[in-house]
């Protein structure tokens, strides 16, 4: 029996460990020779450069594990790694070979691509403690260096932490893949595959800058309002929100998106189109002021207040309207910048209001595993809204790069359907099938299915 064979056989770990590992491996990647494919060319679909493919399996270090990956989902990294925007992603590869030994793996003529993976351990390094062969784990997208003092403090705060599957190869987009065991989750033991690869990269994200006292230190009543509501970072700042007890008030793009954020629980939902927000306002300084007074005239009107916090991954469009909205106070908190890295605003209103900029990235592993814990208690649902197979994914990276689609896009990867991976059935049913899969409703396809269309 193959490896990949005795995981969907569900075999014991002693199975696991005795089947030989593949010389190589399916997996969605880059490859280096396109990376001037787009120079000239208006629409970089990520379609023209993911391709899936066999690669080769690489050496285990001493503190990672090897996994079968079950499941994955896409993240908007992902698109900027497809588009080599803004930078092609193997100057990181290469980059982080120069470090030497272990690292030099990494510098390849290909990137496997992914920063989501749920799966089972099917190898351990060495110097690997805590976890053994047949774990089932959520791997974190959060790559440090736990020798760095700093990160003994906050894993995020070390000088060479970087985005596993963007800035590091061998990511989860794939049959296999390598990840330190200081980036290992307990999977949820409730959740499908499929549901419990959407949780680490957004949730654990969005966790952070809520939650964590790293990030916005959300308190009970708390204003937040929330950019993109029915997108992946959004879908779990809603209900991170509403858990903890704070006012929701979500901004998206269309009336479909409007009616999952309703569903997720958004106190108020606006559609960018009532405050006039499109295009590259966010450069002009009149125009983010007038977006700013209309979008808190309609929070006054309907919540009483100015939010306390603006949870802001969208970026050139949206984060001056973001510090003018916030309350004196008021924290913008951000992590991202999908419509451009280039912010401009009015700091008038950031400096005599006493406002705070908060920069925030991925989460520390103590986060992560805090997280997912309100996942097993089922006070956060995942969610994922579409889901494709592993030679799909060039679609479903498409769906993410167009905007158009709602929650998290899911991939599956060694797993062959969807609903594989409870391994606590009984936690399931009393959370709830309908609970659990609501979002789903919001999706034009499964994997295996035609299209609706």
């Amino acid at each position: 029996m193959s490896l990949s064979e005795a995981l969907l056989a569900g075999a014991s770990p002693a199975e696991l460990a005795a089947a030989p590992l593949p010389a190589e491996f399916l997996a969605a990647h880059l490859r280096a020779e396109d990376q001037n494919i787009f120079d000239g060319v208006a629409d970089r679909d990520v379609r023209k450069t993911l391709h899936v493919g066999p690669v080769p399996m690489p050496e285990l270090a001493p503190d990672e594990v090897l996994i079968g990956v079950m499941a994955s989902s896409i993240n908007y990294n992902t698109v900027w790694s497809a588009t080599f925007e803004p930078l092609p992603t193997f100057g990181f590869l290469r980059s982080y070979g120069r470090q030497g030994g272990w690292a030099a793996r990494h510098d390849q003529p290909f990137h496997v691509l992914g920063s989501d993976a749920a799966g089972v351990v099917v190898r351990v390094g060495s110097g690997v403690r805590h976890w053994r062969i047949g774990d089932h784990v959520l791997v974190s997208a959060a790559c440090v260096d736990d020798q760095e003092a700093s990160v003994q403090h906050d894993g995020m705060l070390g000088e060479h932490q970087l985005a596993w599957g963007f800035e590091t190869n061998y990511g989860g987009l794939a049959h296999y893949t390598i990840a330190r065991a200081s980036q290992l989750i307990p999977k949820p033991p409730h959740l499908t595959w499929e549901e419990a690869a959407t949780v680490p990269a957004c949730a654990g994200t969005a966790y952070r800058m809520l939650v964590s006292d790293r990030g916005a230190r959300m308190k009970q009543g708390d204003v937040v309002l929330i950019w993109g509501a029915s997108g992946g970072l959004g879908a779990y700042a809603v209900q991170l929100v509403k858990n903890g007890g704070g006012i929701a008030v979500g901004v998206v793009g269309s009336e479909r998106k409007a009616e999952m954020a309703r569903m997720l629980g958004c106190d108020l939902v606006i559609n960018r189109a009532e405050i006039g927000i499109g295009g590259d306002d966010g450069a002009d300084p009149e125009r983010v002021v007038e977006h700013g007074r209309a979008l808190g005239r309609l929070i006054r009107r309907a919540i009483g207040e100015d939010p306390h916090i603006a949870f802001d991954h969208v970026g050139r469009s949206t984060f001056g309207v973001s510090v003018f909205v916030v309350r004196r106070g008021g924290a913008v908190v951000t992590c991202g910048s999908s419509t451009g890295y280039q912010h401009h605003f009015d700091n008038r209103y950031l400096w005599m209001r006493l406002k705070r900029i908060i920069g925030s990235h991925v989460a520390n592993l103590q986060e992560q595993v805090e997280c997912a814990r309100l996942f097993t208690q089922g006070s956060i649902v995942p969610a994922l809204t579409e889901l494709y197979p592993l030679d799909g994914v060039g679609e479903a990276t498409r769906l993410v790069q167009l905007n158009e689609h709602l929650g998290k896009v899911g991939v599956l990867c060694l797993a062959d359907r969807p609903g594989l991976g409870v391994t606590d059935p009984e936690r399931r049913a009393r959370i709830g099938e309908d609970r659990l899969t609501a979002l789903r409703a919001f999706g034009t396809r499964s994997a295996g299915q035609e299209d609706p269309a």
